[in-house]
């Protein structure tokens, strides 16, 4: 480690169990690959107390027994985020034993808390936090000291600090914290358990002043993206004002992209292994965006904070940004080499014309990423109200037949030809009862041509989360995509796009890998 690196030296206090076990969950929250937490203290310090209560967290399971590996010297645990290997070296004999305790490979899989660190001698990585626990001067009080570097864990620890400082502003200071999700984006979410009851946290940092922080506000910038949680907020009061089942939101700090939220559980509109869908509730889903899309809602909000959001619109620079997002990511993945010149021009030559003819349609609230991830089943509730909506800060004004194919050729879960027909067929005719004239034929073309463009765009999306994010497992997803891309390349209007991509990317390129 360089002469110049940066040590933060951070002290709290706790005031007994219940601060420590918070403190652990804020660390646990933090936790990643290849991470070393060394606990220092005395006996009955509270290091065991510590990495119990850590281990617990990530496990989800506040009953889990985790007992100090006095004897063994290391227990590894399975856990759901990722595996960690609790280590107590007070009986180790010198530390090359660590190599029969597979310490390296611990961290190429998982994280590592190691009590008496010290036995180890310098085969712990220096970058490594180190917290140091000791009695208070109160009973039952302890003070803690975490070093470690900067760059490794400065932002780490401010970030989960301020977490729980929210928590606490929020009404929930010693609110157990366990991981829910995150999804692709910058953005994860907690699930808070307190005498209260549950509640879920929606943590939206925002981005680094770095090269690859200020790209990815440039790339949702040009998508027209949402960036911070102000749209979020915006929008969950303009959806709940229309009677849709979205969180409430218990309370917010948008400068620090905090947000505590409504529980609304977690019974999903899919079941099974693989996941499919409910018929029932994407029934449920599409006569819910039929009965948005009957009204006339509008192009400005509320933002709860005084001011107003206005609602951006689709136009043709953000749809050829969406669909460039291929050629930039997708292209490259399939035939491991750039789109040329050639590709791109004619690519974006034949959707001008499809993008001009979305552009002159019907508009309404389109939430864009109205799919199973995002959708649960609320049965205690009536009629659409049953159907909870949990992303949405990405709306924006464009086609009302863009949610349908969000829906109806779910990227997530296969949606099979005759349910997408049924949802289709069931959006109309709803749509049809509140207006007769509705017109069918051009829904119809507009679906096709927005499926195109939906799906093209998220193969470019997944292969853009694998290349940049490391988040391989999204490319599973690109067989579904490219069977729904065939599906809708048989209509007329997409034909010359259909005798592109069969050029360019033929199928047997078309594999995930």
């Amino acid at each position: 480690m360089s002469d110049d690196t940066v040590f933060l030296d951070l002290r709290l206090t706790l005031a007994d169990e219940t601060a420590t076990v918070a403190l652990a969950e804020d660390l646990a929250a933090i936790l990643r690959v290849g991470d070393v937490v060394a606990l220092v203290g005395d006996l009955g310090a509270g290091k065991s107390t510590l990495a119990r209560a850590m281990i617990r967290a990530l496990a989800d399971d506040d009953a889990l027994e985790a007992p100090s590996p006095t004897f063994t010297l290391v227990q590894a645990y399975a856990l759901p985020r990722l595996i960690v290997s609790h280590y107590d070296l007070y009986r180790l004999s010198e530390a090359s034993e660590l190599d029969e305790l597979g310490f390296d490979e611990a961290l190429l899989e998982g994280a590592a808390l190691i009590e008496w660190p010290d036995r180890a001698e310098d085969r712990l990585p220096e970058d490594m936090l180190v917290v140091a626990l000791g009695a208070g001067t109160n009973a039952g009080e302890r003070v803690v000291r975490m070093t470690g570097p900067a760059e490794a864990w400065g932002a780490r620890l401010d970030r989960t600090l301020a977490i729980r400082a929210f928590l606490e502003a929020a009404g929930s200071p010693r609110g157990h914290r366990r991981h829910l999700q995150g999804d692709a984006s910058s953005r994860s979410y907690e699930r808070i358990h307190d005498a209260h009851g549950a509640s879920v946290l929606m943590n939206h940092p925002p981005e680094p002043d770095d090269a690859a922080g200020r790209a990815r506000v440039a790339a949702r910038a040009a998508a027209k993206l949402a960036e911070g949680p102000r749209p979020f907020l915006a929008l969950g009061l303009g959806l709940a004002a229309q009677g849709v089942s979205v969180p409430e939101i218990l309370a917010h700090d948008l400068d620090q992209g905090l947000m505590l939220l409504e529980d609304l559980g977690s019974e999903p509109c899919v079941a099974g292994e693989p996941p499919a869908p409910i018929v029932e509730r994407y029934r449920a889903a599409v006569e819910l965006l039929a009965a948005l899309h009957d009204r006339d809602l509008p192009s400005i909000l509320d933002d709860g904070e005084g001011e107003s959001y206005a609602l951006p619109a689709y136009d043709l620079g953000n749809l050829e940004a969406e669909v460039s997002v291929f050629l930039d990511w997708g292209i490259p993945h399939l035939l491991e080499r750039p789109a040329s010149l050639e590709e791109r021009t004619t690519f974006l030559a034949l959707w001008r014309p499809l993008f001009e003819e979305i552009i002159a349609g019907p508009r309404t609230w389109c939430l864009r990423d109205y799919h199973s991830p995002n959708l649960l089943w609320l049965a205690d509730r009536e009629g659409l109200a049953r159907v909870g909506v949990l992303d949405f800060q990405d709306t924006i004004l464009g086609h009302p037949a863009y949610d349908v194919v969000s829906l109806a050729e779910d990227a997530r879960v296969t949606v099979d030809r005759a349910l997408e027909a049924e949802l289709r067929a069931a959006y109309v005719a709803a749509r049809r009862r509140h207006d007769t004239g509705f017109d069918q034929t051009a829904f119809d073309r507009a679906y096709a041509i927005l499926a195109a463009q939906r799906n093209t765009r998220i193969l470019g999306v997944f292969a853009r989360l694998k290349a940049r994010d490391g988040k391989p497992h999204y490319l599973a997803h690109l067989p579904r995509l490219w069977d729904y891309l065939d599906r809708v390349f048989d209509e007329p209007v997409l034909r010359p796009l259909k005798l592109w991509y069969e050029d360019v990317v033929p199928a047997d390129r078309r594999l995930a890998r």
